[in-house]
C-alpha cells in the first residue's frame, strides 16, 4: 500500500504533526489532551479564517452533545500552552459572539514518499541519504528502544480513562398553583431551596444552574430543548407547588434535554414542617436517576433532614424573596423577615445566613438606613452565628469572606472562607464571583478571570456576573473583551446601570472618551442622581480635554452632596485625572478612614494608575494589605 503524503503545520517555535498527533515545541513533545489537539488542528487547518463555535463543536465532538464551556476550556488550555506569538499577540483570537480564529503565521508543508531528500533541513524529517555518523545511529536505536518500552507500558499499564463529563442541570421556577399571587414568594423560595439542595450533591459531577439564570424562565413558554440549549444543560427539573394552609403539594418531573424524555415524575403531599425532607426526597430521586455516586456524608444528610417551624420557614422564604430584589428597600424588608424567623426559632441557621447576606450588601452600598461601620460588623456576627449552628452553609462562609475582604482587609481569613464555601458547594456562583475579586485584588489576573468564568458557567444569564466580568477585564487591560462582555449583560437587561457604567469604563480604557460619555449619559437618563455615573462622566470629560464641563459637574456635586464620605473614591478618581494629586490622596485617605471596599482594588484600578509613582500610593496600599507592586503600571495617558 503506498505511503500517504506527510503534512506538518509550523508556527513560531511550534510544529504540529497530524499523522503522529503530536505538538512539538523546539522539537520537544508538548502534552495535550486528544480534544485539545483536535481543536488546535482544526484551527490550524483554517488559519486566518473565523471558525464559528458551532462548527468547531461539530468538528471536534462529532455526534456528541457538548456544552460550549468545554470548548472554552480547550481554547484556554491551548492559549496557556502556546503563550504569545513572536509579535506579542495571542495565537488564538476570540471573535465575540461568533467563534475563534488562529492569527499566527502558519507554514503548511507536505511531501510525497521518496521526496524526503528535497525537504528543507530545518524540518524534523528523515535526513538526506548519506553516511550517517555512528552517534546518530546510536541515538536512533535508543529512540526505537524507548518507543518499544513505551508501547509495552501502554499495554501493561493503560492510561486511566478521562474523568466523566460533568452533568449540568437546571431547576426551572416552580409554578404557583395556589391561585394566590401573594404565594409567589413560596414557589420562588422552593425553587431556590431545591437549587441549593441539588448543588450540594457530588459537585465534581453535577453542575446546577444558579437561581438568577433559572428565574429568567419564570412564566416563559419555551420548550425544554430550547431552554437546555440556552443554558447548556443536560437535564431540566420542572414542577409546580400548591399551598393550602400547612399542607404542601408538589409535582416534579425530570426531563432529559437531548431527546425530551421524561425520566422521572412524582407527586408529593406533605406538611410544611417536613418541607426539608420533601426536598431531600426529590434530590435523592434525581441523584439516583442520573447515577450520581453520593458520599456517605451526602447520603446521610439527605436521609436526616430536620423538621422545621413552619412559620419560621415561611418568614425565611419571604426574607429571601425580598433579598433577591437586590435593592435598598428589598434588603431592609429582608432583614425584618429574617429577624422575625430567628425570633420564632433561634436554632434555625438559614435566617442568620440571610441576615449576613443582607447586611453585607447593604453595607457595601450608599444607603439611608445604616452606616457601613454598623452594617458590616452585624453581617459578620450573623454569619458566625449561622456557622455555629451549621458549618456546612456555603452562603454563610461566603458572606463572612466578603466582610473580611471588603471591610476588615483580612486577606488570609477571607481566602480561607472563600475556599471553604467552594469546597462545600462548587456550584455557588456568588462565591466564585466574589473570590474572583479577591484574586484580582492580589494581582492574579488570570486566576481571577478563570474564577469569574466559573461563576458564569454556574449562572450564565446573570447580568451582575457578566458586568463583574467586564469590570475585571477592564482591570486586566483587556478593553475590547470588556466592551463585549458589558454588551452581553445589556442584551439581557438593557437598563442595567452597572452594565452601562462598565461599558463606559472599557471605552475610557480604549481612549474613546466620547463613547464613554454617551454611556454615562444613558445612566443619568435613567437615574439622574446616580453618583458613580456623575463623577465618572466628569472624569471622562477631563480625559477628553473638556475641563470646563468636568469642573462644572464637580462644583455642583460638592455643593449639593450631604455626605462626601460616600464620594471619596469617586472624587479621588476625578482629581487624579486632573493631575490634582494632593486632593486625590486626601480623598483616598478619607476612604481609608471609613474602610471603603473599593480600596481593595487600588493596585489594579486604571483610574489610579497616574498615582502609582507617588510614595503615598505604596504607603496606602500597604495599609490596606495589598501586595507591593514590583513593577509600576504604565499610566495610560491619564
Amino acid at each position: 500500500m503506498p505511503e500517504k503524503t506527510k503534512r506538518f503545520f509550523d508556527f513560531g517555535h511550534f510544529r504540529v504533526d497530524p499523522a503522529e498527533r503530536v505538538l512539538l515545541a523546539d522539537g520537544q513533545p508538548v502534552s495535550l489532551t486528544p480534544k485539545a489537539f483536535d481543536t488546535l488542528l482544526t484551527l490550524l487547518e483554517n488559519s486566518g479564517h473565523v471558525l464559528e463555535k458551532d462548527e468547531l463543536l461539530k468538528r471536534v465532538w462529532p455526534d456528541t452533545f457538548v456544552e460550549e464551556g468545554t470548548l472554552v476550556q480547550n481554547i484556554s488550555t491551548l492559549r496557556k500552552v502556546l503563550g504569545e506569538a513572536p509579535d506579542g499577540s495571542v495565537y488564538i483570537e476570540t471573535i465575540p459572539r461568533r467563534g475563534y480564529r488562529f492569527t499566527g503565521a502558519v507554514r503548511k508543508t507536505e511531501f510525497e514518499p521518496g521526496a524526503e531528500e528535497n525537504f528543507p533541513s530545518d524540518h524534523i524529517v528523515a535526513g538526506r541519504r548519506a553516511v550517517i555518523p555512528s552517534w546518530i545511529m546510536a541515538l536512533g536505536i535508543a529512540a526505537v528502544s524507548l518507543a518499544t518500552l513505551f508501547l509495552a507500558r501502554e499495554r501493561i499499564w493503560p492510561r486511566p480513562d478521562p474523568p466523566p463529563k460533568k452533568i449540568m442541570l437546571a431547576v426551572l421556577p416552580f409554578e404557583n398553583l395556589s391561585g394566590d399571587s401573594q404565594q409567589e414568594y413560596f414557589s420562588s423560595g422552593l425553587t431556590e431551596e431545591m437549587i441549593t439542595q441539588l448543588g450540594d450533591l457530588e459537585p465534581n459531577r453535577l453542575g446546577v444552574i444558579a437561581r438568577t439564570s433559572a428565574m429568567q424562565y419564570k412564566g416563559v413558554k419555551k420548550d425544554t430543548r430550547e431552554i437546555g440549549r440556552e443554558l447548556g444543560v443536560d437535564y431540566i427539573l420542572e414542577g409546580s407547588v400548591r399551598r393550602e394552609g400547612d399542607r404542601v403539594r408538589i409535582t416534579a418531573q425530570l426531563i432529559q434535554v437531548k431527546d425530551q424524555t421524561h425520566l422521572w415524575a412524582r407527586d408529593y403531599d406533605r406538611n410544611l414542617r417536613d418541607i426539608l425532607a420533601l426536598q431531600s426526597d426529590v434530590a435523592g430521586a434525581i441523584a439516583r436517576e442520573i447515577k450520581l455516586k453520593l458520599t456517605s456524608e451526602e447520603s446521610a444528610r439527605l436521609s436526616s433532614a430536620p423538621a422545621l417551624n413552619p412559620q419560621a420557614y415561611e418568614l425565611y422564604l419571604k426574607g429571601r424573596y425580598f433579598w433577591n430584589k437586590r435593592t435598598e428597600d428589598g434588603f431592609v424588608k429582608a432583614i425584618k423577615y429574617f429577624e422575625q424567623a430567628i425570633a420564632l426559632d433561634s436554632k434555625y441557621a438559614q435566617p442568620y445566613a440571610g441576615l449576613a447576606d443582607a447586611y453585607a450588601l447593604l453595607g457595601s452600598m450608599p444607603n439611608r438606613e445604616i452606616s457601613r461601620g454598623e452594617a458590616m460588623p452585624k453581617a459578620k456576627a450573623a454569619a458566625l452565628k449561622a456557622l455555629q449552628l451549621n458549618d456546612s452553609l456555603a452562603d454563610a462562609h461566603t458572606s463572612l469572606a466578603f466582610v473580611e475582604m471588603q471591610y476588615e482587609w483580612d486577606w488570609p481569613g477571607s481566602e480561607k472562607e472563600f475556599k471553604r464555601a467552594l469546597e462545600l458547594n462548587r456550584n455557588y456562583a456568588t462565591a466564585h464571583q466574589w473570590y474572583a475579586v479577591w484574586l484580582m485584588s492580589r494581582g492574579n489576573q488570570d486566576a481571577a478571570l478563570d474564577e469569574e468564568r466559573r461563576a458564569q458557567e454556574a449562572d450564565p444569564l446573570s447580568t451582575i456576573i457578566k458586568t463583574d466580568t467586564a469590570q475585571l477585564l477592564v482591570y486586566a487591560g483587556r478593553y475590547d473583551e470588556a466592551v463585549q462582555e458589558a454588551k452581553r449583560a445589556l442584551e439581557i437587561e438593557p437598563t442595567f446601570l452597572l452594565g452601562h457604567i462598565y461599558l463606559a469604563e472599557a471605552y475610557i480604557g480604549k481612549q474613546d472618551y466620547q463613547a464613554a460619555i454617551a454611556e454615562f449619559q444613558e445612566v443619568l437618563a435613567i437615574n439622574k442622581k446616580d453618583v458613580w455615573a456623575t463623577t465618572e462622566i466628569a472624569r471622562a470629560y477631563t480625559l477628553a480635554g473638556q475641563r470646563q464641563e468636568s469642573e462644572g459637574i464637580l462644583r455642583d456635586m460638592l455643593h449639593t452632596s450631604k455626605n462626601r464620605q460616600d464620594l471619596a473614591l469617586q472624587l479621588a478618581a476625578v482629581y487624579a485625572a486632573e493631575g490634582e494629586n494632593d486632593q486625590a490622596f486626601a480623598c483616598l485617605e478619607n476612604g481609608y478612614q471609613h474602610r471603603e471596599g473599593g480600596l481593595i482594588l487600588l493596585n489594579v484600578a486604571p483610574e489610579f494608575q497616574s498615582l502609582h509613582l507617588d510614595p503615598r500610593f505604596d504607603d496606602l496600599a500597604r495599609r490596606v494589605g495589598l501586595p507591593r507592586k514590583v513593577e509600576k503600571v504604565r499610566p495610560n495617558n491619564l
